[in-house]
């Protein structure tokens, strides 16, 4: 009869650094009751560094293969704990949470970490913050302080670039008018690459076909992290004239191979006739599994996304027929 496996023995099992961390150890460590977590955090300062990040990375790997996972629990005790790599690890943890308190413990780890992994995947977590906001499950004042914090590392030309850069990024989620016509612009007209690569990302989350052009300027650029980061942004934006463009870059043999898997995902979000086509015609001269894999999926997304707008083309037309009806209506009763 073989053994029942409990928490403890888990953790007993996370000490010994000699020992793999078994895949079927993962799921214990999910949806943690207080008892359990106060036996992880008291077990927690005497496993060796290098074992804790294993734990994390393995955790971390495991929430993008099962959809039922919650490691909020560990995610949440880790914040505070001091090593910053395990302070970023915590914060990956909560990706999927919308708990409203997290909003002012990540804008103090983004101003006050001295570490940059940690303020880095705070950046990350704030952006998912302000679009829980823009689709009003956040309370308002609780979304400003995300983007004030955000702006705050953006305009401090002492802080790191590459961390400015991250908080651009998530800061396009937002719609305010002030950041698009200040940070946004202001960073897509510097000369540096890096940092038009980051505005264009940034207009993408954004949803706002104000940029439409700009992204469409920039899908034939001579640097391939412009035309990476314009390509995906076309997608984002559902750009209908990048489309010929997307299928054209498809075409060149030197293309750079993140940019082709972007241009592919790009066209399923752009939609069209010519892009099914060309799907599905890449799909049966394509040998490899794994690419295959891959544009199949692109395809189910295109086939999603055009029913998906269709269904909201029917709904505008039911809308307009009804203001039809209360309209005769009205007048009949004049």
């Amino acid at each position: 009869m073989a053994e029942t496996l409990t928490f403890q023995k888990v953790l007993d099992h996370l000490l010994d650094s000699k020992k793999d961390i078994p895949r079927g150890h993962l799921q214990l460590y999910s949806d943690l009751d207080p008892k359990s977590l106060r036996l992880f955090s008291d077990v927690w300062s005497s496993v060796k560094p290098d074992r804790k990040l294993l734990l994390l990375d393995q955790l971390v790997a495991y929430l993008d293969e099962d959809t039922i996972a919650n490691f909020e629990s560990i995610g949440n005790v880790l914040l505070d704990d001091a090593d910053g790599e395990v302070r970023a690890r915590a914060i990956q943890l909560l990706a999927e949470s919308n708990d409203p308190k997290l909003v002012g413990k990540l804008t103090n780890i983004l101003l006050t970490d001295t570490l940059p992994a940690p303020r880095i995947e705070a950046t990350h977590l704030l952006g998912e913050f302000i679009v829980l906001g823009e689709l009003e499950e956040l309370k308002e004042e609780l979304q400003r302080k995300a983007e004030d914090a955000l702006l705050a590392v953006i305009r401090n030309d002492n802080e790191d670039a590459t961390l400015r850069k991250f908080a651009l990024e998530a800061v396009g989620y937002s719609s305010r008018p002030d950041i698009a016509t200040t940070v946004i612009e202001s960073a897509f007209k510097r000369a540096d690459p890096t940092w038009v690569a980051s505005a264009l990302r940034a207009m993408g989350r954004s949803h706002d076909d104000h940029w439409n052009e700009d992204v469409v300027s920039m899908l034939l650029d001579d640097d391939p992290r412009i035309r990476f980061a314009a390509v995906e942004a076309a997608g984002e934006l559902s750009i209908e004239s990048a489309g010929p463009i997307l299928l054209q870059m498809l075409e060149e043999e030197e293309e750079d191979d993140d940019v082709v898997a972007a241009a592919i995902w790009s066209l399923s979000q752009v939609g069209g006739d010519d892009a099914r086509i060309y799907l599905v015609n890449l799909i049966e001269k394509t040998e490899d599994e794994d690419v295959v894999e891959f544009l199949e999926d692109a395809l189910v997304n295109l086939d999603f996304l055009q029913e998906l707008n269709k269904f909201d083309l029917l709904s505008l037309d039911d809308l307009d027929d009804e203001d039809k009806d209360e309209s005769e209506e009205a007048d009949e009763t004049e």
